[in-house]
């Protein structure tokens, strides 16, 4: 499996997109610049099979329409957010993008538990992570060694929790029990950011003394 990070939209969000032999595509949180990146995909003559949300926050979800409609490929969400696609102000667009605010059609799929998620030869362990948002989910897969975290881990920080529905203790309980449980080679694919490892945070992350 080959992956590419591509920072997209107004906070420089970063959507990943997974490849096989076969040019198939799983694509990560398309964050915005949805005609930009559109062309991208059009470009290395991908044929993306689903969007997966790691959580709903606006920066996160900008292009999601845009490439569902090109591509006829479904949205996946866990239920806790799955409400957070219509609304501007749970999402939190209103706030920080006032005229601008960002809406999206609702999810195709929604995720309710921890599971295997198998589409085409890619298969991921979903892990519920909340804290930074109440429906955030990381995505695994353990055969390349890789986390999807979305925003609650990232390279020597981790997320914030002072918007609606977040939660400090909730996020280290989820980054301790879930993230860190990880073996520590796992390459975790943040948010924002460069990308690291769980054994780097595990040693150095400041936010995560004791741990």
């Amino acid at each position: 499996m080959k992956w590419t990070q591509l920072p997209l939209g107004p906070l420089q969000t970063n959507a990943y997109v997974l490849q096989n032999e076969a040019n198939e595509a799983i694509i990560v949180d398309p964050g915005g610049d949805g005609a930009a990146f559109v062309q991208w995909i059009k470009s290395q003559s991908l044929k993306p099979l689903a969007i997966l949300l790691t959580h709903a926050h606006f920066d996160h979800i900008g292009a999601v329409d845009e490439v569902r409609d090109e591509f006829a490929c479904p949205v996946y969400i866990h239920h806790h957010e799955q409400d957070w696609l219509l609304d501007a102000n749970k999402n939190g667009s209103a706030r920080f993008m006032g005229e601008n605010a960002i809406t999206v059609r609702p999810a195709d799929y929604i995720i309710d538990k921890e599971q295997t998620l198998t589409i085409g030869t890619f298969a991921f362990s979903i892990f519920e992570t909340p804290g930074h948002s109440p429906g955030s989910v990381s995505y695994f897969i353990e055969e390349e060694a890789i986390v999807f975290s979305g925003d609650a881990l990232f390279a020597q920080s981790i997320g914030r929790t002072d918007l609606p529905g977040g939660n400090h203790n909730q996020l280290l309980d989820s980054i301790h029990k879930k993230l860190l449980e990880l073996p520590e080679e796992t390459i975790v694919a943040c948010g924002h950011g460069p990308t690291t490892t769980v054994g780097s945070e595990m040693d150095g992350n400041p936010f995560l003394t004791g741990f």
